[in-house]
């Protein structure tokens, strides 16, 4: 009898260590790069991961929500509060501004009794190759740009880390009790077109979903900016309203029919990126009607 992708991700669990990477794999990085991945490691790991998540729900969505409560549009919250917190749950949303996630975790905290303990797999240039980007990592993040993917680095020795960075984020994704992970099918920031035009969507969070079957939410974001104190002083003088979509849980178990191969990982982002369309259409509607 063929194993289910669940009882094969249990089964490489015993044979590799999901928690931390192969000496071959951390052995890809360089000095600096290790040094910013062991710490943010341990900052997602056991009690530290407790305060990080204390000080993001009473510290982090405290200063969000002063720089833009004015602003602040919020619609289908109720689908994330319903949601199975013994199981994890994926957002994917359009990627338009540095502070998409952030204030979308910022609602969920102050708008829902649901426990969170968030994750934002991200891109590790900057955020693990620098002692600035660490800082950002915590200032902004409270360390939960975790875990780091070097997929575009020119390096592509460095790319064998990312052979971890998957397993890891397939483990925080199939289990683990209020695990919250944010994602952008897009795979970077959209910065050209409009609020509704969206790019394509990346396979990987495809592979993700297929292999982990968390609970899937869609969101569409709309009205932030990547000027921060422009963003903040909009909240006083009239900016634009900010506007966020939570769609319901999604139904893919016609996708999990399918098999484990990179088209069925691709027809899986691509179904996510219409479910975040049609949030945006409802937007669109929305602000036509305003």
């Amino acid at each position: 009898m063929s194993q289910t992708p669940l009882e094969k991700t249990a089964a490489a669990a015993h044979a590799v260590d999901l928690s931390f990477p192969a000496p071959q794999e951390i052995a890809a990085l360089d000095t600096v790069e290790k040094i910013g991945f062991k710490l943010a490691h341990r900052m997602n790991s056991g009690i530290w991961k407790g305060l990080w998540t204390f000080c993001q729900r009473h510290v982090g969505s405290l200063w969000i929500y002063l720089a833009t409560y004015n602003l602040m549009n919020v619609f289908g919250i109720e689908n994330v509060e319903n949601s199975d917190a013994e199981r994890p749950l994926i957002l994917v949303a359009n990627h338009r501004s540095f502070f998409d996630m952030y204030t979308v975790s910022s609602v969920i905290f102050r708008q829902t009794k649901r426990p969170l303990t968030l994750f934002f797999p991200v891109r590790a240039k900057f955020f693990y190759d620098n002692p600035v980007g660490w800082a950002v990592n915590l200032l902004m993040g409270w360390f939960s740009m975790y875990p780091p993917f070097f997929r575009e680095d020119r390096e592509v020795r460095k790319r064998e880390f990312d052979k971890f960075s998957m397993r890891r984020l397939v483990q925080l994704c199939t289990e683990g009790k209020a695990h919250v992970i944010g994602f952008h099918p897009e795979g970077k920031r959209n910065i050209e077109g409009g609020p509704y035009d969206l790019l394509p969507a990346q396979p990987g969070i495809g592979k993700v979903i297929y292999s982990a079957r968390p609970q899937v939410i869609p969101v569409f974001i709309a009205g932030l900016g990547n000027d921060l104190p422009k963003q903040i002083l909009g909240n006083w003088r009239g900016g634009e309203k900010v506007r966020i979509w939570f769609g319901q849980p999604l139904d893919l178990s016609v996708f999990y029919e399918k098999g484990d191969r990179l088209r069925t990982h691709k027809e899986i982002a691509d179904f996510l990126m219409t479910k975040i369309a049609e949030l945006g259409e409802k937007d669109r509607i929305a602000q036509a009607g305003a």
